[in-house]
């Protein structure tokens, strides 16, 4: 479990790529101070496993699923990734719940500076737009955002000058893809409805043996 809020910005050092999986290498060092082999790193929103670190790195593997769901293999070396150690139970909870398991891929529609802040458009998954709320929750590259508008297709997010300065959300571009992670709450309680629904739907059902069971039938 995460919180979105980013502790560090990360280098991909090195990539040993296969046809459908993948093994990163990325340099770190305040999240380094009290890792562990097993603990959980968030890069980039997703939630990954040290398989092996040195006081400047850490190692992680990608699985085909994570591979082909995520912006991760779009990453080459060099590449900069937000990073973030699983919660802690005795820390303070800034941000919002945050899995590590991403829903879909956006894409970086539009960039505006109004203020002191950078909106940005980002496409979202047309299945999923139900899970998406005005002032809501998002993880946008495992940063916590609130959402401002939403769109049949797009979201609407914004970005302080401090958020931009701590992620590498400020050095997106449009054109640009991330990772989307939608609200737990939002996705628990649709997963609720659709089951409540479903059971409705099932219990209203007139089978035979219920007209039987009425004196309806013979």
């Amino acid at each position: 479990m995460f919180t979105g809020i980013i502790e560090e910005i990360g280098s991909i050092e090195h990539i040993k790529k296969s046809s459908a999986s993948m093994e990163l290498t990325i340099t770190a060092s305040g999240i380094l101070e009290d890792v562990h082999i097993g603990d959980s790193i968030s890069v980039n929103g997703v939630c990954l496993t040290v398989t092996s670190f040195s006081t400047r790195q850490f190692r992680v593997d990608i699985m085909p699923e994570t591979f082909e769901g995520t912006t991760l293999q779009t990453l080459s070396s060099g590449s900069k990734v937000n990073l973030e150690r699983a919660m802690a139970a005795n820390g303070r909870f800034g941000g919002h719940f945050v899995n590590g398991h991403v829903d879909g891929i956006g894409t970086i529609m539009r960039i505006e500076k109004v203020e002191n802040a950078w909106y940005m458009d980002i496409s979202i998954p047309a299945h999923q737009s139900h899970l998406f709320i005005m002032k809501g929750s998002v993880a946008i590259d495992g940063t916590s955002l609130t959402i401002f508008d939403v769109k049949n297709n797009s979201i609407t997010i914004s970005l302080i000058p401090q958020t931009r300065g701590d992620t590498v959300l400020g050095e997106k571009k449009v054109g640009d893809r991330v990772n989307i992670e939608c609200d737990m709450m939002a996705k628990y309680f649709h997963r609720f409805y659709e089951a409540r629904e479903q059971s409705k739907s099932t219990s209203n059902t007139i089978s035979y043996d219920f007209l039987t069971q009425n004196g309806f039938a013979d």
